[in-house]
């Protein structure tokens, strides 16, 4: 492939992700987070892009829960101990309260919803929905790789050690491990986050150490949105 090629390749893939709302939403958490850590929650430039960003996210997230929703009322792989089922739907339905609340308080920081104490106790339910549902996502994700660990080790018994590295099932359960494990500390990100939005520990979890945390969920987010590499081989 001529250099043209590979640079048009590499748009295509660049216009492909940037047409997802997702990885607009993301990208803006990045800036949002960013801004917040280097504000450290005092009054500027930086604190007034953090404000403008958040308030633009929400429009992203406009009739995001119906997606979780979705999810809820969807049935779960054959299989999945009914443990897992629980938290799984728990973490559905917290983060669908969450998002439609957070429309809310959408509609009170735009000005359209008058009642600006309403506003901010909605925010801080939907926050402590959201950090409900990222400990769910850390229970859930625990679990998934306690089993997959398990079958992981049932396979390496199985096959040969120079085998495993070549057979399909075993390269696509190390991948998936490899994505939960990522999921799991993300999650772990979140809950800091969410601690730190709610003043619930403010000595610990500072506006900067929240930012610093957000900053780094926001670019794994990013990272998985990313798409699949190609198996084809450049000629």
């Amino acid at each position: 492939m001529s250099s043209l090629d590979v640079a048009r390749t590499e748009l295509a893939l660049a216009v492909l992700y940037l047409n997802k709302a997702e990885a607009r939403d993301k990208i803006c958490r990045a800036i949002q987070y960013g801004s917040r850590f280097i504000s450290d929650g005092q009054p500027g430039t930086a604190q007034n892009v953090e404000k403008s960003t958040s308030l633009a996210r929400k429009v992203f997230r406009l009739f995001k829960f119906i997606n979780d929703l979705h999810a809820l009322i969807s049935p779960t792989p054959q299989g999945t101990p009914l443990p897992l089922i629980l938290l799984g739907k728990s973490k559905n339905a917290l983060l669908s309260t969450f998002l439609f609340l957070d429309q809310i308080v959408w509609l009170g920081r735009s000005g359209i919803y008058k009642n600006k104490e309403r506003t901010e106790l909605i925010g801080r339910v939907s926050l402590f929905c959201w950090m409900g549902s990222s400990i769910c996502s850390v229970l859930v994700e625990i679990g998934e790789l306690g089993r997959l660990s398990a079958s992981i080790r049932k396979l390496e018994r199985e096959l040969k050690s120079s085998e495993k590295h070549k057979d399909e099932q075993y390269k696509a359960k190390i991948n998936t491990s490899n994505e939960r494990s990522l999921a799991l500390i993300k999650a772990g990100l979140d809950i800091v986050v969410a601690v730190g939005l709610l003043q619930l520990s403010p000595k610990k979890v500072t506006p900067r150490v929240t930012g610093a945390f957000g900053f780094v969920s926001s670019l794994i987010s990013c990272y998985q949105l990313l798409p699949p590499p190609s198996k084809s081989k450049s000629s």
